[in-house]
């Protein structure tokens, strides 16, 4: 990667465009004091973004505009392009994702733009990006922010005058670290970002909570529908088969009966009309008197049924009445089973009571009348035997027959009983088939279609084809609760739950992820630390080597080396860290030490020869310019830059030091390209190509490239 020209426009004192080509490894920037040549130097700055005006002696971006000549107006903006080659594709960007992505472009073009209203703004290849991108891309090759890379006159002195901790940040700089600190920064963003995103997903779960639990007991409950229903179903099943076998059954013999009694009543009503026919007038007279007495008795029988008949309905419903109370006093004492009795519940018990006693009392009454009926049955009766012995005794020859008749009648009777049982027992199996249908809609309603699989139920020789009460009993129950619990179908439930459930488990999830990149962001962290820790260490032993060397080519001896300032709370054993004897002092920054902390820094310790000075602050000028040079030149040395920039770093080297100072160029330019701001002849001496800066006609900087000779006209 190399530096392939620099464009401005507008800039400082260069009014119109004017372009710098490097194709040299030193190319030197001459002119008189106030030609401009210094703001070829700034230019640099600003388009690798500097952002301190001071050091580029304005006061805002304002003063970075031409401000115009008695020939020239004054500008609206101002623009510096610099250009690098790329082939070898080493520029890195980093991507939306968080890796650094090699940039294919054979150049990259970079270019600062201000305007009048002071803002500014950065392209790349075309593209508007943030300054931190451009921080980004220049720290990948090692051009870093700190500005190690471009040195001026007054800059030289600066990383002696920095304190410790300055230091060790423009060490840091010149070894290439940034990049590592600039990942870091974005570790520890992103590392806050995630952690706040980790309390967000954590509140949104805790908010989810209360709900998810609320829906979960729902669904609980809902399952234990199921079951119950589950249960239900089979109940059902077993149930409704043998009540449908049974209603069946039952139908098919009251049909048989219904058959037989009629067809033996008809041979009855026959034969009694036989025996009627036979009877003498006196016979029929008396038989006459008796059918009078029979038909009071039949009223009486047949008033008699009529009672026992209701008798039996009352008694039916007493006991439905008696079960209902018993049922609805049992559930008080269900309480965990059925849950609070409502007041219509209590309410409709009470008139179940007061009906049973209504029922009971009318069942007394009946139980009298019938008691009263069965007097005159016998009061009738008498009065038939005595009728019948009246008639034996005048109609002697037709006792037999009459006997016979009476026989018939009462098996006609017998009959006409059984015939009206009958027609009860077609009744109460017809209201038990419209009970058997009803229930089955309930269960409909209840559990579903299922209901209707009774009809595939096998009954096994085991099981009574009649159903228990004991089978309807638990199924009242279950209905009961069913109707309590009121779920219906739960299928809304269901889904919300499915989808609270689906939303926390994503929660989960993403908290585990997050987690997980909390956890990759620190050990990101801690490893670039680690990093940053070795290779500052390594770097340290190695620009000692270079400083060493440095200072004792331009000192004639002596030596210089590079110290880490470590708090005493901090320190352990940090000498022991480093193995080179000549950099004792600077073995500072040891394996042990734990995370950087502020009060970190780098000492410079020098040692003269002949002289017993070692404290900075006791050298000549002179000779703190050198010092630093020889820093600044070791520090390029350990990782060079892709170019240095060098403004009148040589002003007050004396000609013997400048050719040590023209020797050290010549060393630095096989690593860096060099741009050498200079009045020096020797220094000038060593440039492949030199560019002279004066002030044109028009009061506007101008550029000539111009031979050695010619340079050192113009630079006097």
């Amino acid at each position: 990667m190399r530096l392939k020209k620099l464009e401005l426009n507008g800039f400082k004192s260069f009014a119109q465009k004017t372009i710098l080509e490097f194709e040299n490894s030193i190319v030197c920037v001459v002119g008189p004091n106030g030609s401009g040549k210094s703001n070829v130097v700034e230019a640099i700055r600003y388009v690798l973004g500097e952002q301190s005006m001071k050091s580029m002696r304005g006061k805002s971006g304002l003063d970075l505009i031409f401000k115009g000549s008695k020939n020239l107006p004054k500008g609206r903006g101002a623009s510096v392009v610099i250009h690098f080659d790329n082939s070898d594709k080493i520029f890195k960007l980093e991507n939306d994702g968080g890796d650094n992505i090699n940039l294919n472009y054979d150049t990259i073009s970079i270019s600062r733009e201000v305007f009048s209203d002071g803002l500014n703004k950065y392209i790349l290849n075309g593209t508007e990006v943030r300054l931190k991108d451009i921080h980004n891309l220049l720290a990948s090759v090692n051009i870093g922010s700190s500005g190690h890379h471009i040195i001026s006159q007054g800059e030289a002195d600066r990383i002696l005058n920095a304190s410790p901790k300055d230091r060790k940040e423009m060490v840091e700089d010149a070894l290439g670290l940034k990049i590592y600190q600039y990942k870091i920064k974005d570790s520890v963003r992103k590392l806050e970002r995630t952690e706040e995103n980790m309390k967000e997903v954590g509140m949104l779960r805790r908010e989810n909570a209360p709900h998810l639990n609320f829906l979960k007991k729902q669904v609980e409950k809902f399952e234990k529908v199921k079951e119950m229903q589950k249960e239900l179903g089979v109940l059902y099943r077993e149930y409704l088969k043998k009540e449908s076998v049974y209603l069946d059954a039952e139908k098919e013999n009251l049909s048989a009966e219904k058959r037989a009694i009629t067809d033996e009543l008809k041979n009855v009503s026959v034969k009694i009309s036989h025996t009627e026919d036979a009877n003498s007038a006196q016979g029929n007279k008396k038989i006459a008197e008796l059918k009078i007495v029979e038909q009071k008795l039949n009223e009486n029988r047949g008033l008699k049924s009529e009672l026992e008949r209701k008798l039996g309905r009352i008694e039916g419903m007493i006991e439905a009445k008696a079960n209902r109370v018993k049922i609805s006093g049992r559930c008080p004492t269900c309480g965990k089973e059925l849950g609070e009795i409502s007041k219509e519940q209590i309410e409709n018990r009470e008139n179940s009571e007061k009906e049973l006693i209504e029922l009971k009392n009318s069942q007394t009454d009946i139980l009298a009348q019938v008691r009263e009926i069965e007097n005159k049955e016998k009061s009738l009766t008498s009065q038939i035997e005595a009728l019948k012995q009246a008639i034996n005794k005048e109609m002697e020859d037709l006792r037999d027959l009459e006997r016979e008749r009476f026989s018939f009648k009462v098996r006609h009777q017998e009959l006409s009983s059984a015939l009206e049982l009958v027609h009860i027992k077609e009744a109460n199996l017809k209201s038990r088939a419209e009970a058997f249908h009803n229930e089955i809609k309930e269960g409909v309603a209840l559990i579903g279609q299922e209901v209707l699989a009774y009809k595939d139920y096998q009954i096994t020789e085991s099981n009574e084809n009649n159903p228990s009460e004991e089978q309807k009993k638990k199924i009242e129950r279950l209905k009961i609760k069913l109707e309590d619990a009121g779920m219906g179908s739960g299928a809304e439930i269901m889904k919300e739950f499915k989808e609270v459930s689906e939303r926390d488990e994503f929660l989960v999830k993403e908290m585990e992820d997050l987690t997980k990149s909390i956890e990759s962001l620190q050990k990101l962290i801690a490893d670039l630390k680690e990093k940053i820790d070795v290779e500052f260490k390594e770097g340290v032993k190695k620009i000692n080597v270079e400083f060493q060397e440095f200072f004792s080519l331009m000192f004639g001896g002596g030596t210089g080396s590079l110290a880490v300032v470590v708090p005493e709370k901090r320190k352990k054993s940090i000498e022991d860290d480093l193995d080179e004897p000549a950099d004792a002092d600077a073995e500072g920054y040891g394996e042990a030490m734990e995370e950087t902390v502020p009060e970190q820094g780098i000492d410079i310790n020098v040692s003269l020869p002949h002289k017993k000075v070692k404290e900075l602050h006791a050298l000549s000028g002179g000779e703190r310019s050198l010092t630093s040079i020889a820093l600044l030149f070791a520090m390029s040395q350990v990782n060079p830059p892709p170019f240095l920039v060098l403004d009148e770093t040589d002003a007050a080297l004396d000609e013997s030091n400048s050719r040590k100072y023209g020797d050290m160029l010549e060393k630095l330019s096989k690593h860096s390209q060099l741009i050498v701001v200079t009045h020096n002849r020797e220094t000038m001496s060593r440039a492949g190509v030199l560019y002279g800066v004066t002030i044109g006609t028009n009061g506007a900087s101008k550029l000539l490239s111009v031979k050695f000779e010619e340079a050192t006209q113009i630079a006097k």
